[in-house]
């Protein structure tokens, strides 16, 4: 399995509390243990997040490229229809179907850009997830209607050289979208968002640990909500992981029965996701199966 996806995996669904949230749950109920990029009118009007950036230093050829990629879940409402009459909850299938809000994976990937381009100007990569619905049949004419609406937003990366052969680089996130209260916020928003990137023909300088000659230009670097660590196979330095938490280079799924280490990254109480397909995915965040396999650490 890619190492990189099974951390950033462990931050989605660390992230999504797993539980059920019914209709009748008070809209002030926080659903998502970490938080989300939300759409910036509503942001600015409550002191939420509307964007977030991570800043790394990178060493390699004029001829290196990068590829980033953003994930995030997004929110869906699931509604429980008896015939055409939407309900809390319904009889089908031997047990009772609930109403309540489920999350889907989104992954925007703008695909490999060169360095040499990106010093001369930043590079856009649109977010725009569309609105929409689907139906599942439940027999006996009970059916559940997802719906979800549209996220939009930016992923704008950009570099700025800080030495012979080093440059910055730069990705924010940012939600373009519109939304007038908590709800609409969340239906529009980003939950749990994190970007990974790949570079190819260079390496990427470890943000908490950078070499002596380089300590002074990774301290200038400014990080807000997304915090950059190496990832994948320890000893490599061709990825980054920024997150919505804190963590180590090259971050593990720790094996079952580890012990928490009381760091920061260590109090995170990760689901075992790891092993789920995509259906099961979307049950486990519908039904709240938290399975408490690991830490990452």
């Amino acid at each position: 399995m890619d190492r990189v996806r099974a951390i950033a995996d462990v931050v989605l669904y660390e992230g999504h509390e797993l539980w059920p949230s019914r209709r009748s749950t008070p809209s002030t109920g926080q659903r998502w243990t970490i938080d989300g990029v939300y759409p910036r009118p509503y942001a600015e009007l409550v002191g939420d997040r509307w964007t977030a950036c991570a800043e790394f230093l990178m060493e390699g050829s004029p001829e290196a490229d990068v590829e980033v990629t953003l994930r995030f879940l997004h929110a869906v409402h699931r509604q429980a229809m008896d015939g055409d009459a939407p309900v809390d909850d319904v009889l089908a299938g031997g047990g009772i179907r609930e109403t309540r809000r489920e999350a889907r994976e989104r992954e925007i990937t703008g695909g490999r850009v060169p360095v040499a381009r990106l010093l001369r100007s930043p590079v856009r990569i649109p977010v725009a997830v569309a609105a929409g619905t689907d139906e599942e049949d439940l027999g006996g004419g009970a059916r559940f209607l997802r719906l979800w609406h549209r996220v939009d937003g930016t992923v704008e990366v950009s570099a700025a050289a800080v030495g012979d052969g080093v440059v910055r680089l730069r990705v924010e996130v940012v939600n373009t979208g519109r939304a007038e209260d908590r709800d609409e916020a969340v239906q529009a928003g980003m939950m749990c968002a994190h970007v990974v990137v790949r570079a190819r023909g260079a390496a990427f300088v470890s943000p908490g640990d950078p070499p002596e000659r380089l300590a002074g230009a990774a301290a200038e670097c400014a990080s807000d909500g997304l915090w950059p660590v190496l990832a994948g196979a320890p000893g490599r330095y061709d990825t980054v992981l920024a997150a919505p938490v804190v963590l180590y280079d090259w971050p593990q799924v720790a094996p079952e029965g580890s012990v928490f280490d009381g760091t920061g990254a260590g109090r995170l109480l990760v689901r075992d996701v790891l092993g789920l397909g995509a259906q099961e995915r979307r049950e486990t965040a519908a039904a709240g199966e938290a399975l408490m396999g690991g830490d990452a650490r």
